[in-house]
């Protein structure tokens, strides 16, 4: 409890000098005869009553008047959410089986879902790219439209390849007139640039330009991996290639635009980025505190009645003064 007036507190110390000032001994009056007093039954107790209550009357008063109080605290958090595109590689690379216990995409898959879950009103967009590049949830706090589209990607939904610069670009194009900021692009690829008509540098320079980080993450194993060549009556046919990764193109995008560059080279490994990124990338939050306070003086008041007519009421019956 706190008090509006608290300076008005101050008048209390008047209570127990009024208090001293009625104990002084006073000039007493002679009687001839005190018999008469000694027939009334008298008691000290009894006696205090009376000046205790307009000293309760006094206190209660002037805490009444010094506005006492109760307040709470009203906490407003306004979160400004980043924009976030999660741009994958769908070429059919994307299947090579050394990330276990899953291949590259399904490792993916899970790590993308597990960094939407972790974000907390951040609009996000999922891009898939291979030969070309498609939007495939256009920005969205709807996590989980975004959840079944993410589970829903497979290899084949585009020409096969690795269009980097296409899948950028489109990346770059979702965010470029998003609300807010701060604006960030998830880069996730397994190749090196083939197809597509924009180059990879061109789009990080427009990245740049609009404020975008990107984080690039090379996907898998250094040396050989087993790789779909083909498609044949049982499913794909896999050969051990070497694992070709443009490690220098990704890390020239990061640098340009500010973000940073990842290696994966398995599945626990993906999964840490993915949790290096969504602590680097934390939504910025702004705490406004309000206090309302409510008066209280109602109660005081009533206990000052209230002492003020008991001592009236002993005043005129019990405990009579005599001049």
């Amino acid at each position: 409890m706190s008090f509006a007036r608290p300076w008005l507190l101050a008048l209390l110390v008047l209570i127990p000098l009024w208090w001293w000032r009625r104990r002084r001994p006073r000039q007493g009056i002679a009687y001839s005869d005190v018999s008469l007093f000694n027939l009334v039954p008298a008691s000290k107790l009894l006696a205090r009553i009376p000046p205790a209550c307009r000293a309760l009357t006094l206190g209660a008063w002037i805490f009444a008047a010094a506005g006492p109080r109760l307040g709470g605290s009203l906490v407003e958090l306004k979160q400004e959410g980043i924009s976030i595109v999660i741009a994958i590689d769908i070429s059919s690379s994307m299947l090579a089986e050394d990330f276990a216990p899953s291949n590259r995409l399904e490792v993916a898959k899970q790590d993308a879902i597990s960094f939407i879950h972790g974000r907390d009103a951040d609009r996000i967009a999922l891009v898939v790219f291979s030969g070309e590049a498609l939007t495939q949830v256009p920005l969205t706090t709807d996590y989980a439209v975004l959840d079944r589209a993410v589970m829903d990607l497979k290899i084949g939904m585009l020409d096969d390849g690795t269009a980097i610069g296409s899948g950028l670009a489109t990346a770059v194009n979702r965010l470029r007139y998003a609300p807010g900021k701060s604006k960030v692009i998830l880069l996730l690829t397994d190749g090196v640039n083939n197809r597509g008509t924009i180059d990879p540098r061109t789009a990080a320079a427009a990245a740049g330009a609009l404020g975008i980080r990107v984080y690039t993450i090379g996907v898998g194993t250094e040396g050989e991996a087993p790789i779909p060549t083909g498609r044949g009556a049982n499913g794909f046919r896999y050969e051990v290639l070497p694992v070709e990764i443009d490690e220098a193109l990704l890390r020239e995008i990061a640098d340009q635009t500010g973000g940073k560059y990842f290696r994966a080279k398995d599945s626990e490994a993906l999964s840490r980025i993915f949790k290096q990124i969504d602590a680097l990338e934390k939504t910025p939050i702004h705490v406004t505190r309000y206090v309302r306070y409510d008066e209280i003086p109602r109660p005081f008041i009533l206990l000052g009645l209230g002492a003020l007519g008991l001592e009236l009421l002993l005043s005129a019956t019990l405990v009579v003064r005599v001049p």
